[in-house]
């Protein structure tokens, strides 16, 4: 098999991060995941209600376990859809010293966005090659946005809270 060489035209991915900004930095993203090819893989809409699947129900528990693995995280407003995830994401004052507690083989030393999502989806990819036939769960990158104030951040849980009811209208094109 022949190795592709590297062609700037070609392979020209380009961050879609806001250049300069420190996502270590303590406050609050909204991040979304989208699944491969927009594969309902979590469940389905049903009534304006998420009816999640067993895959879908990980994705939740793997959701929840975050902090677990991340300390300096705080999850709030989130929600599992067939095809995607939206959630809000706070990273806490990391001025304390989390040193004692990365000394626990699950813990992460790397106190970024980034390093948060590649956990999750390592950990969602995980159970679903292990429990399905699925191999290519996610879509490469995420989307997040920086959360700047409480008026943005209660907007932001409200759109989450009413994804699943706004679910039929979206798929229409409304």
């Amino acid at each position: 098999m022949k190795k592709t060489t590297y062609n700037p035209l070609i392979h020209n991915r380009q961050s879609i991060r806001l250049k300069g900004y420190d996502y270590r930095t303590s406050g609050a993203y909204f991040i979304t995941l989208n699944t491969e090819n927009r594969a309902p893989l979590f469940g389905e809409i049903k009534d304006g209600k998420m009816e999640m699947n067993e895959a879908g129900r990980e994705a939740y528990k793997c959701w929840l376990a975050i902090p677990d693995h991340y300390p300096f995280i705080r999850i709030h407003e989130f929600i599992i859809m067939p095809d995607h995830i939206h959630g809000i994401l706070e990273i806490i004052d990391k001025s304390n010293d989390y040193s004692v507690e990365y000394k626990s083989e699950f813990k992460s030393p790397s106190k970024t966005i980034g390093s948060v999502i590649r956990g999750y989806k390592i950990g969602v990819t995980k159970w679903m090659r292990q429990n399905t036939e699925i191999h290519k769960v996610w879509q490469r990158n995420y989307y997040e946005h920086i959360i700047r104030d409480t008026v943005a951040f209660d907007n932001i849980s409200k759109y989450i809270q009413d994804n699943p009811k706004n679910w039929r209208k979206k798929s229409r094109g409304e």
